[in-house]
């Protein structure tokens, strides 16, 4: 039975202006647009995968394509933030001046830890925060072609993600007890007390803030929202080894999925925050060498025969921005 999650795989968020989204993850954050997909569920829309050079398990920042979306409603069972790794104070330096040369507005501060953080929004109201990773283990690769983005600053990857639930309790139980994370401290800023749980493996780490937040009202998932979030599970075996874990505890999943770059399970947690475990392997160069991943749309095997249509029916998307 395995212990732990090895911290986060990748966070998965909507946007309802996709062509922006390339020009934004790119062009100002010097992300690495790593595949250029579909909804698998949907096959009208993209999903796009921005992460490291490598496609490193762990960097995924990914996007649905829902142009007629409503935006997302802030509240309770809630995704409300997500934290990106910068290699040092010197990066979060660069990173204000980076951002507000781009008219972006940011906030300095700290994150649970007590780490220097900068906090901002992108075009659509997604919370993201950048933070010094300076101490914590990690394998990323930066992207070498990051538009104006030095490697010495570049992203390094996700660090946690912030959740607002009306009852942390239950949220707590499952984290701890099905998926293994650990609680290392508790904390009130500005009177909303956090906890803050942490899972880690050979060379990564991952964090998840959950907010007690009674005071507010229900949210929802939308155009600048998350929409779900994937912990990391090395190989088959293990998920297979989590989802009997989960569903001897009553709590139902989707079952094993082959997603093609990664094989997942679905479940959600007591918030309603809907969770997926997902693998490391096979990878983002499966279908495609990682020197041009990318630069096509990827389709798997099980819906390559569906390739005509589905590109008809795709709008195009601009060129990522290169240095």
């Amino acid at each position: 039975m395995p212990a732990a999650v090895h911290g986060l795989h990748h966070v998965t968020a909507v946007s309802a202006q996709i062509e922006r989204n390339v020009d934004f993850y790119t062009g100002v954050l010097g992300l690495r647009l790593i595949k250029k997909s579909i909804n698998q569920d949907d096959v009208s829309a993209y999903h796009l995968f921005y992460a490291d050079g490598a496609g490193t398990p762990g960097t995924d920042l990914t996007f649905f394509d829902w142009p007629l979306m409503d935006a997302r409603r802030p509240g309770t069972g809630t995704v409300s933030q997500t934290s990106l790794r910068v290699p040092g104070p010197e990066a979060i330096d660069w990173w204000a001046e980076r951002l507000r040369s781009r008219g972006v507005e940011t906030v300095r501060g700290q994150d649970p830890d007590g780490r220097a953080a900068l906090s901002f929004e992108d075009f659509e109201g997604q919370r993201l925060r950048l933070v010094d990773d300076a101490g914590l283990p990690g394998d990323a690769r930066p992207w070498a072609a990051a538009p104006g983005v030095p490697e010495p600053f570049g992203y390094r990857g996700l660090l946690s993600v912030t959740l607002q639930v009306r009852n942390p309790e239950p949220t707590a139980a499952v984290l701890t007890g099905l998926l293994g994370f650990v609680l290392t401290h508790e904390e009130a800023p500005d009177g909303v007390k956090t906890y803050v749980f942490e899972a880690r493996g050979d060379a990564s780490v991952g964090q998840v803030c959950v907010e007690a937040r009674p005071d507010l009202s229900r949210g929802s998932v939308g155009a600048g929202g998350v929409h779900h979030v994937a912990f990391r599970v090395p190989d088959d075996a293990a998920l297979r080894a989590f989802q009997e874990r989960i569903e001897a505890a009553g709590v139902p999943t989707s079952g094993y999925v082959d997603r093609y770059y990664f094989h997942s399970l679905y479940f959600r947690e007591p918030a309603g925050i809907l969770y997926e475990l997902a693998t490391d392997v096979p990878g983002m160069d499966i279908d495609e060498p990682l020197e041009t991943a990318g630069s096509r749309l990827s389709i798997p095997p099980f819906l390559e025969h569906q390739r005509a249509s589905i590109e008809a029916n795709l709008k195009p998307l601009p060129d990522p921005a290169r240095a």
